[in-house]
């Protein structure tokens, strides 16, 4: 596929085409949504999200990626070789101009069973945070709370978040910049009050796919007034940041993706995770062990902008 003139995928220019160009899109689409279901699939497997039995609460926003989650999770139930139930769940948090009937209608069309929980959050963060500052973090922790809430009153053994791979690079470098933390967003988790269990299916899923996907699938975004509005988030500036990445140099988002599997605590510097006090020569070989005197080698190091790479030795 050429990143450059990506296909159509809208069912509008679908209508317009020619029989090869409508054939291409069809195909394209078809790769798609294999993609989206492999992917998802093989997060859910490999971190054992949804178990036989599970209720599924999916937390929906009105944005592209969660109703991509919904979309893909119905398309997996219908195929998994367990059982498990879904249940869509949106909060209504009354900001000004929101159009209540959006999503209630969306769901009744598929058939999920839903609810909606109005709570108003909104004039809360406008009286705490000053204006033009950063919203997200109270309204994320009054969001959080009332969702846990929500999840015990329904009974869900799960709950889905729509988070994707670009958001998990994101908070990788934001944590890294701005917090002095080598940390990101798991797969999965237990909540901070230990009662329950949060999950993200699209963790493998690349943000450009969700995109494709809700634009073919012409899913009725609904935008967000308190945090979409903040043009100048440091979350979007990152956001920016890797996808101009992706442009100008191919593999180098999967190769930071990769890096979160494949983690070598002896050779970082946290000493809760490896225990360098006490490190001591043994006279046994290790392969794993620290090649101290060898020159590291990456490929195309040239790629990088700004860098000098210096052979020490």
């Amino acid at each position: 596929m050429n990143a450059s003139n990506p296909p159509s995928w809208t069912a509008e220019e679908a209508a317009t085409s020619t029989p090869d160009k409508s054939f291409k899109i069809e195909r394209e689409t078809h790769k798609l949504e294999k993609r989206l279901c492999r992917e998802a699939g093989r997060a859910i497997v490999q971190y054992n999200m949804i178990e036989e039995g599970d209720k599924v609460m999916v937390c929906m926003s009105g944005g592209k990626d969660s109703y991509t989650l919904l979309d893909i999770l119905l398309k997996l139930k219908a195929r998994a070789p367990i059982h498990f139930d879904l249940v869509a769940v949106n909060l209504d948090q009354k900001q000004p101009g929101f159009p209540e009937h959006v999503l209630p209608d969306y769901l009744k069309s598929t058939g999920v069973p839903f609810h909606i929980e109005n709570e108003d959050t909104y004039s809360i963060v406008k009286r705490i945070i000053p204006e033009g500052k950063t919203t997200c973090s109270l309204c994320s922790r009054l969001r959080r709370g009332i969702l846990y809430r929500v999840a015990d009153e329904l009974g869900a053994t799960k709950i889905a978040l729509g988070h994707h791979r670009d958001d998990i690079l994101q908070t990788l470098l934001l944590n890294m910049f701005f917090g002095g933390k080598l940390k990101s967003m798991p797969p999965k988790l237990v909540s901070d009050d230990g009662k329950h269990v949060v999950i993200r299916p699209l963790a493998f899923v690349a943000e450009k796919d969700t995109t494709r996907w809700a634009a073919h699938r012409n899913f009725p975004i609904i935008p967000c007034n308190l945090c979409g509005s903040q043009e100048n988030l440091q979350r979007k500036q990152v956001g920016e940041m890797l996808r101009d990445w992706e442009k100008r140099f191919p593999g180098r988002i999967e190769n930071m993706f990769n890096a979160l599997q494949n983690v070598v605590p002896s050779h970082l510097l946290d000493g809760r995770l490896f225990d360098f006090a006490n490190a001591q020569a043994t006279g046994i070989a290790d392969d794993n062990g620290d090649k101290a005197f060898d020159t590291e080698e990456f490929s195309a190091p040239s790629s990088l902008p700004g860098v000098q790479v210096v052979q020490i030795g």
